[in-house]
């Protein structure tokens, strides 16, 4: 099993009882993941047009900002990653790869 890790080096800070930035970044980035997953659930429960159209606004201003903060924490070092296993991830692709013929829907969106 692979356990590479991509991260950039990473800017150190104090550690100390109080937040420091790492923390507070970390905190807003929580928050914002939070944020979407329930914008999400607003969008797709939305009954009105203009409602819906506000909420989608609001929606990607949300997740505009969620996907700057994960850029600074990766950045910094702050967000590691692991690195994917070329042979696991061609397995699960061509794992559901094979769902696609159960689809309703083939390959130009029309149902069948």
């Amino acid at each position: 099993m692979n356990q590479q890790k991509i991260q950039n080096p990473e800017t150190q800070v104090a550690k100390t009882p109080q937040m420091n930035d790492r923390d507070f970044i970390n905190d807003m980035l929580a928050t914002e993941k939070y944020m979407t997953a329930s914008y999400s659930t607003a969008l797709n429960e939305a009954s009105n047009q203009q409602i819906y159209t506000d909420l989608l606004a609001i929606f990607n201003e949300t997740q505009n900002c969620q996907r700057e903060l994960y850029n600074l924490m990766f950045q910094k070092g702050w967000y590691a990653l692991e690195q994917a296993d070329q042979q696991k991830l061609q397995q699960e692709y061509q794992q559901f790869q094979g769902y696609t013929n159960q689809f309703p829907y083939g390959n130009n969106g029309m149902m069948q």
